[in-house]
């Protein structure tokens, strides 16, 4: 990844780690786009991946959570192989179009919905095929890594890193947000984020989720 803070456009780089499989990373990825219509902003997006996150400590996880980990190497593979065949600029559509399908409409994860997803940005249906394959893994685990050792292990997707004021990155998971906010409280939630995020030893702010993600 370039090291440059701005974007070729002149607006402020921010870059977003996502997991295709993830519907609060969705969630926080839909606010993003909201963000980048009221401020100087410009997403870069790139994958992590919580299978390789949590690779190491499986027998600690519930089995239905194994399982679904299991299921997460396939799109995340399937985008960074996007990325290494058709360029950077696709990953963001792709993620789109793979998250509507897998969140808004409910198609989850297989490969059906892949295909139909990787068809509706134009790219060619074979590319599923990496969703089995390990070729790429070696790029797929140097994003995760460049994402995750912004923040720490003690974190899930996504992370968001950003130039502060004095030119350092500021990095940060989350936030965890529902539904999506827009227009003017979605320049809030940013304006806010970045204002507890920029303080020194600042950590956590948390209270437990009393609703699920909604999808609009």
């Amino acid at each position: 990844m370039p090291d440059n803070s701005t974007a070729t456009t002149g607006k402020t780089s921010v870059d977003f780690w996502f997991d295709p499989l993830c519907p609060w990373a969705w969630m926080t990825s839909r606010w993003m786009l909201e963000v980048e219509k009221v401020r100087d902003v410009e997403v870069r997006w790139h994958v992590m991946s919580l299978s390789v996150l949590n690779e190491d400590r499986l027998d600690e996880l519930p089995e239905e959570y194994r399982e679904l980990l299991k299921t997460g190497w396939g799109p995340v593979r399937v985008v960074v192989a996007a990325q290494q065949k058709h360029g950077d600029d696709i990953v963001g559509p792709l993620y789109t179009a793979l998250g509507t399908r897998f969140h808004n409409q409910g198609e989850g994860a297989t490969r059906e919905a892949i295909v139909a997803a990787l068809q509706d940005v134009g790219l060619p249906a074979e590319l599923v095929d990496f969703a089995d394959s390990d070729v790429y893994d070696t790029e797929l685990r140097a994003s995760h890594k460049e994402g995750i050792d912004k923040v720490g292990q003690d974190v899930g997707t996504p992370v968001i890193a950003v130039p502060g004021a004095d030119g350092e990155q500021i990095a940060f998971f989350g936030p965890v947000v529902t539904p999506a906010p827009k227009g003017e409280d979605a320049a809030k939630l940013w304006d806010g984020t970045l204002l507890v995020a920029s303080i020194p030893g600042f950590y956590e702010i948390k209270r437990t989720r009393t609703q699920g993600p909604i999808f609009d």
